[in-house]
């Protein structure tokens, strides 16, 4: 597993410069920031974990991979990163990792984040049977996994939530009572030292859901039978956080 220190010389000094080029890109292009400041840290301390690593500013919500002896991203994101230029940032106004907005985008989200913290007080509540037909699903949201959380906390339900960041990420934040930490920089390593079930149901996250989506689709070629991904991320997730 690749452990890089947070507070070392060399990643504080990328991070600075990682923040210098981000503001550069949004004055350049005319996109804000998300208002969700946790979603700008955490892709910015990724683009300078990335930079570290690869020598490289691969998007840090898309799995590398290693093609001919060279790193390479899924669908070769680099930031800022083509389909976020043409396509994304256009259609939804957000970029995929969510950290470069147009200002249309982070005047509504403001607005939606703060009717969600008003209104936001359904129960959750599940019976035996919604969870055990909840925890099956392919593709979970926010609310979804935390009503399995307080529920597996019951006795109600059995899963295993695996984080598939990366260890700084993970030290960052990460859901309170997630199980394993495979980070996909080393996955095959990490995936075997886990010594997951093959049988159980093994729910995934990472950040936005790029990642977790792409370890989804491995899976069940290596055995695994019951996978679920938590679409969105973390960001989605409105449980308890580890810090």
């Amino acid at each position: 597993m690749i452990k890089i220190d947070m507070n070392s010389p060399e990643f504080l000094s990328r991070m600075e410069k990682t923040i210098t080029f981000t503001d550069k890109v949004c004055e350049s292009r005319g996109w804000v920031y998300n208002p969700q400041e946790e979603v700008n840290e955490g892709v910015q301390m990724g683009l300078a974990r990335n930079k570290i690593m690869y020598n490289k500013l691969f998007c840090p919500c898309f799995m590398v991979e290693e093609v001919e002896g060279k790193p390479q991203s899924v669908d070769n994101r680099t930031c800022p990163c083509k389909p976020a230029i043409e396509k994304e940032i256009p259609e939804t106004g957000a970029c995929h990792c969510g950290i470069f907005c147009t200002p249309e985008f982070a005047a509504a989200k403001k607005i939606e984040l703060g009717m969600e913290e008003i209104v936001h007080t359904h129960s959750r509540g599940l019976t035996k049977d919604e969870c055990n037909q909840l925890v099956n699903q392919a593709e979970l949201d926010g609310d979804e996994l935390q009503a399995l959380m307080e529920a597996r906390e019951l006795g109600m339900v059995n899963f295993t939530l695996v984080d598939v960041r990366e260890h700084m990420e993970w030290q960052m934040g990460h859901i309170k009572g997630a199980d394993k930490l495979v980070p996909t920089s080393s996955f095959y390593q990490a995936i075997e030292e886990a010594k997951l079930n093959k049988d159980e149901n093994i729910i995934l996250y990472c950040h936005v859901g790029s990642r977790s989506a792409h370890v989804a689709r491995i899976l069940p070629s290596m055995g695994y039978s019951k996978i679920g991904n938590l679409t969105h991320g973390i960001v989605s997730y409105g449980g308890e956080i580890n810090r």
